[in-house]
């Protein structure tokens, strides 16, 4: 699935990434521009976005300045660990309790990795060494800075 890359209103502040069909929403209500296009690329009017820049600048002090801990979310474990699976490297979707809730893992930081959705299928509820699968990554506690898109 093809990514597009979403600029804040200055051009320098990546924000997040958008799917192709969303990025030609933006683009149709008015909300984006093509900032990089896709050579020889279009979609009816518009050039195949790599990247768009908003047409209104977003404010987005808070995301920097949180006090106290960040929550241990689907979309901050994927980001943590830059939305690749833990255990095989490819794209993730969901997030894998190393040690299963119901062996008495926690739902914390230390505990959840990003997997793809096959990893987590074939893991179930047993440990990685009891599944035969090793982690790639070290689950750490991110600060608010470890978050921010790249």
């Amino acid at each position: 699935m093809e990514r597009v890359t979403v600029l804040n209103a200055d051009a320098h502040q990546v924000l997040h990434q958008v799917s192709l069909q969303h990025a030609v929403a933006m683009l149709y209500r008015d909300v984006a521009r093509v900032h990089e296009a896709v050579p020889g690329r279009r979609f009816g009017p518009y050039p195949q976005p790599h990247s768009l820049v908003l047409v209104s600048y977003v404010y987005t002090r808070w995301l920097y300045q949180r006090s106290g801990p960040l929550p241990c979310t689907l979309a901050n474990v994927l980001r943590r660990d830059g939305h690749a699976c833990a255990y095989c490297g490819r794209p993730a979707s969901t997030r894998d309790h190393i040690v299963p809730r119901s062996r008495g893992g926690p739902t914390s930081w230390l505990n959840l990795v990003a997997a793809c959705a096959e990893c987590n299928g074939y893991k179930r509820d047993r440990t990685p060494e009891q599944a035969g699968m090793q982690l790639r990554i070290q689950p750490f506690v991110p600060a608010p800075a470890d978050l921010r898109p790249r």
